[in-house]
């Protein structure tokens, strides 16, 4: 048997070294793979899927907004609620008409859009916001000129807007 207490100590540290090595290999790995995840993966991902749910969004708004404007009446007020998330990639958000068109605003690029309202003849002019804070409501009614006024509105529920 060896009896140097120097060549016992030695061998005692070597098993220490050796752990706290491993240890700083997984915390180093660990470390990178959150980098790279949070840092490039995980938002493109949280993007991607904001662009999603806005073009759900924006499609079902165009598709309240023409099931709110009857085809052919001559008489008309009316106000429809429209369901809208509060929250797209977890910002609020505008959605606004441009000549028969609506438009999803959004503060993040890569998430918003554009589509097109397929409307009668009789609607001479579309106009108006929503926001995402707020309630969303369409309001038809008859322009005095044989036509039909659209309006998208936001705001509290009560009465004719």
């Amino acid at each position: 048997m060896d009896s140097d207490p120097r060549a016992r100590g030695d061998r005692a540290v070597s098993p220490v070294v050796g752990k706290a090595m491993e240890a700083s290999i997984v915390v180093l790995y660990v470390g990178l793979l959150s980098a790279t995840l949070y840092g490039g993966v995980v938002p493109e991902y949280r993007t991607a899927a904001g662009a999603e749910v806005g073009e759900r969004a924006l499609a079902q708004s165009a598709e309240r907004v023409q099931q709110a404007v009857p085809t052919d009446a001559a008489t008309v007020r009316a106000r429809t609620e429209v369901s809208l998330p509060q929250t797209i990639r977890g910002r609020a958000y505008e959605i606004r008409v441009e000549t028969r068109t609506l438009v999803l605003d959004h503060p993040r690029d890569g998430v918003g859009g554009r589509v097109t309202l397929a409307l009668p003849e009789t609607v001479s002019s579309v106009r108006g916001n929503w926001s995402s804070r707020e309630p969303a409501f369409v309001v038809v009614r008859s322009d005095g000129a044989g036509g039909l006024a659209v309006r998208l509105e936001s705001g509290d529920s009560g009465g004719e807007g």
